[in-house]
């Protein structure tokens, strides 16, 4: 197996090297004006981005983390309070809400979808809390008041919002999207009768450019979203030591500045953005076609109502480290997202949480493999991917278990 011959999961010399001028002429601009901290680059990134995303603001920050840590506590989120969300995520989710001061309490997923099933978020919010005497509501579990839902619109495809959003407006509670995933995804809304992008439905909304996004810096970055103008003023100070102006600080923050280089970086990928968002989009369809129908694989499921944007491509099998294996032999790279839910993990055991304690999450992470996925992923090398799956399909695999038909 050469070299040549290898399908990566993922790779990103292709990108870099196509806008090798225009970025490197960033960070001359950078070098020649000292401009490495704030200014046109960051405010013209902002912008920019806001643009994209149909919100009136976004405030760069340095990382998806910081993004989602200053959206909760910008939005009213407190220590001691409920923020709730799903295990199925990475742990910068939850890492967000306890750095907020914030507890985090799970519900489980949709199978098909893999993102939070908004029937379990009613029966959370229905059967599993109570309302103290002022009516707000109180988790049983804790004890502690539950202010917050966060929606992650994994993998690229965005959560269910409308019930989501009815839920949370019926029992009073903040809605902020992780949608670290999901730069340019969309969600057509039965309620309003339109399609929104990924970033615009919540109060807030938190973005991830680690480099290996839709959207990724040569570094760590992010950004919040909202159209809360008190809300966006109070991220900038977050991530700025608390500053109204400087050396004038309101409030003891954080530093959470997103580097001018950066932002200069991500404002010249971001005009490429919508293109590489439909190669993927291209890429899932001709897995699809490939696929479709193949024994003992479960396809990315996707419904009418959203256009996923394919940060990632993850089917299931029963026996995932076989076919890992497998195709790893043939020079396939693969990926796990992710093997262990957050509720089973180590740095969560004072939560409480058993094995059994959400079932589908469980099930799924059991099963999920993640398949090359990147714009410029040709279709020769899909082909090639293809073929690794359908060997191994034809030899090894049993279908994995569902819960549900479909």
């Amino acid at each position: 197996m050469t070299e040549q011959a290898k399908v990566p999961f993922l790779d990103l010399v292709p990108p870099h090297v196509q806008l090798e001028k225009e970025l490197t002429a960033v960070f001359q601009g950078a070098l020649r004006t000292a401009g490495f901290i704030g200014g046109p680059m960051v405010e013209n990134f902002e912008k920019a981005f806001a643009t994209f995303c149909t919100t009136q603001y976004a405030v760069g920050v340095g990382s998806g983390t910081d993004a989602l840590r200053f959206a909760l506590m910008a939005a009213g989120v407190r220590p001691g309070d409920v923020v709730v969300t799903v295990p199925n995520t990475f742990i910068a989710t939850t890492e967000a809400i306890s750095q907020s001061g914030a507890v985090p309490e799970f519900i489980d997923i949709d199978e098909r979808t893999y993102n939070m099933d908004p029937e379990k978020l009613r029966e959370y919010l229905e059967q599993k809390c109570t309302k103290d005497a002022s009516g707000k509501l109180v988790s049983r579990r804790s004890g502690l008041p539950v202010t917050a839902v966060i929606p992650v619109h994994l993998y690229g495809q965005m959560a269910d919002m409308d019930p989501i959003l009815e839920l949370a407006a019926r029992h009073g509670l903040i809605v902020i999207e992780d949608a670290c995933q999901a730069h340019g995804a969309q969600y057509f809304s039965r309620k309003h009768d339109r399609w929104f992008t990924a970033g615009a439905m919540g109060r807030a909304a938190a973005f991830s450019f680690y480099p290996g996004k839709n959207l990724g810096a040569c570094g760590e970055a992010g950004a919040v979203t909202t159209n809360d103008e008190a809300l966006a003023a109070k991220v900038r100070m977050s991530r700025d030591h608390g500053q109204a102006k400087k050396y004038y600080h309101d409030v003891e923050g954080y530093n959470g500045r997103l580097d001018a280089i950066q932002a200069g970086i991500l404002q010249v990928k971001l005009r490429h953005l919508a293109g590489w968002n439909q190669r993927r989009q291209e890429a899932a369809a001709r897995y699809a076609e490939l696929l479709t129908h193949q024994e003992g694989l479960v396809l990315p499921y996707g419904p009418a109502t959203t256009r996923p944007v394919y940060h990632l491509y993850v089917v299931r099998v029963d026996d995932r480290e076989g076919l890992r294996n497998h195709l790893a032999q043939a020079g396939i790279g693969t990926g796990i997202h992710y093997p262990i839910p957050l509720h089973l993990q180590r740095a969560y055991e004072s939560l409480g949480y058993k094995k059994e304690s959400f079932l589908v999450t469980e099930r799924v992470s059991e099963t999920i493999i993640s398949l090359p996925m990147f714009p410029q992923l040709t279709a020769d090398q899909q082909q090639r991917v293809v073929e690794g799956l359908l060997q191994y399909l034809s030899t090894f695999a049993v279908a994995p278990a569902m819960e549900k038909a479909f």
